[in-house]
């Protein structure tokens, strides 16, 4: 089986798999898992804050840094296309009674900081206190430059702001940038960091900040029922995978690539738009004349899953070989040929 649709879907190896099951556990509530602990250490220092705390999901993370930064009624600035806003079920709001200002996305995928300023708050009754920019890199794959942020912890600085970085793919933006995950983590006061994609871990983020504000996310995860207990085995396989899994991204980057070059070539002279991210996913935006359901059809029928709709996310990843690539280009034209 191949499938495209996103990094989330990859699985454990052997290796990994004998990991966990000879993982050292304790009670996490009660601090007293040893893996866990290792691992929050260990992150901590990758990402350059003083501590870190072991989350169920991205989501959670998020939520939790979200939630440690402000308070009810109090306001974070985010983008209008940025997955804490638009794809995490509305939870800062629900749960934290945090107020989101939306602003939209440019096409390198940062916020426009003349924008920003400009959506922060006067300080008045009338309004919620704006506390928190929100920001992600990657964003659809794009390496966001880091004088960027450089520039936006100024503007953080001179309105009393903090900054939340939801770095679900920073690994992925570490090896393409050619930069630490510390160093890109260096502007923000708290980071998110997902194992369960690039990095190829079954489950499981953590988020690094203060020692003051993992205090207060710890709070919040339990209130939120995210005392694991026993979660070593997902502390261990993450442990694995930022040993043994960190650098090979660098394979899915040019994977991602290859089949940006071999699609554009295949597309050539049609309406269709395809497009590298950088990382390691390629953008392919079929015209009507293409119908992207008879590809799907094709493709399931030949073991391979592919995302919905006529812009097809194509996600390479650590279950994805250069082998299984040139099987679906072939596959592709095939298709190609029989629909024109």
């Amino acid at each position: 089986m191949l499938d495209l649709r996103s990094d989330t879907v990859t699985l454990p190896s052997a290796a990994m798999r004998t990991t966990i099951a000879e993982a050292t556990v304790g009670d996490d509530v009660y601090g007293e898992d040893p893996s866990i602990n290792a691992l929050e250490k260990r992150v901590a220092e990758l990402l350059g804050k003083e501590d870190a705390l072991l989350c169920s999901s991205g989501t959670q993370s998020n939520l939790l840094g979200l939630m440690s930064h402000c308070r009810n009624g109090e306001e974070y600035i985010v983008g209008q296309e940025y997955h804490t806003y638009r794809y995490e079920a509305g939870g800062a709001a629900v749960l934290g009674s945090i107020v989101p200002q939306t602003v939209e996305v440019e096409a390198d995928g940062t916020l426009s900081l003349e924008t920003i300023e400009k959506r922060i708050k006067p300080n008045d009754p009338h309004f919620p206190i704006t506390r928190l920019l929100a920001f992600e890199n990657t964003h659809g794959g794009q390496l966001i430059d880091q004088d960027y942020f450089d520039k936006a912890r100024i503007l953080a600085g001179q309105n009393g702001l903090s900054m939340h970085l939801d770095g679900a793919r920073l690994p992925n933006a570490a090896i393409a940038s050619g930069r630490s995950m510390a160093e890109l983590a260096a502007p923000f006061d708290s980071v998110s960091l997902c194992c369960s994609k690039g990095l190829g871990a079954p489950i499981g983020s953590l988020l690094a900040g203060s020692k003051e504000l993992i205090a207060r996310a710890r709070r919040w995860r339990k209130m939120v029922g995210g005392g694991m207990r026993q979660a070593g085995f997902v502390a261990v396989a993450i442990d694995y995978a930022l040993t043994h899994q960190f650098e090979r991204i660098q394979q899915d980057h040019e994977n991602a690539k290859w089949l940006f070059e071999q699609l554009s070539e295949l597309l050539a002279g049609t309406e269709a738009k395809v497009r590298y991210s950088g990382t390691n996913m390629t953008f392919v935006e079929l015209s009507d004349s293409l119908p992207a359901d008879s590809l799907r059809e094709l493709m399931a029928e030949n073991e391979i899953k592919l995302p919905g709709g006529q812009k097809l996310r194509l996600v390479c990843h650590l279950n994805v070989s250069r082998e299984q690539l040139e099987r679906f280009v072939e596959l592709f034209k095939q298709w190609l040929i029989r629909e024109h």
